[in-house]
């Protein structure tokens, strides 16, 4: 397989397309977000990449609190709507339909309600780094849709449908390959890993 150099850049693909809310509960803002991840278990921390030119970004630094919203993918054109519309122009939520709930932890602080899952964040730093601010936060809860909870209280995100980002293009995650730590676990019989060269 033959390679071209391109110069660096941002091609890390696919990503979470997440609705993140921030403000209050009588004047919330959302914007979307691809620039995302989990950075440590324990405590769990999360971060957020954000230009200083939007309006979010003035909220979370005021508040010092944000939620991270994972996006059905019935949700894609609100989620789209949120990331090119900015709130100083609009209300986005009149716009698209999407509403909030209080956060389970930081109460004061919006929920979006179609959002099968929900991290509500503290901010704990913020790192300069060129056209983009990180803001880095503890999460201090975790909002689950209860109908993704089966019987034996295991958390099915797979029955979420949730919406990816690649490259300007939306997805929806589907196909299942594998379950982390599938390729060394004993095969019945006794095959072991090996990647095969097409």
């Amino acid at each position: 397989m033959s390679k071209v150099k391109w110069k660096g850049g941002a091609l890390i693909a696919p990503l979470p397309a997440v609705l993140v809310t921030s403000g209050t509960l009588d004047k919330p803002n959302v914007f979307t977000v691809a620039w995302t991840g989990i950075i440590n278990t324990q405590p769990p921390k999360t971060y957020i990449s954000v230009r200083p030119s939007r309006l979010s970004y003035e909220n979370i630094k005021k508040h010092g609190k944000f939620v991270i919203n994972l996006v059905r993918s019935s949700d894609v054109r609100a989620a789209d709507y949120c990331g090119v519309r900015s709130g100083r122009d609009t209300d986005k939520f009149a716009d698209t339909g999407l509403s909030t709930v209080p956060g389970l932890e930081l109460a004061d602080t919006p929920v979006i309600e179609s959002s099968p899952l929900s991290l509500e964040c503290v901010m704990t730093d913020v790192i300069r780094l060129g056209t983009h601010d990180m803001f880095l936060a503890d999460i201090v809860a975790t909002d689950v849709d209860a109908d993704l909870i089966n019987s034996e209280g295991r958390l099915r995100l797979d029955k979420a449908n949730l919406l990816a980002y690649s490259h300007g293009e939306y997805f929806e995650l589907g196909k299942k390959l594998g379950s982390f730590g599938y390729s060394v676990r004993k095969k019945r019989k006794g095959k072991k890993y090996h990647n095969k060269k097409k």
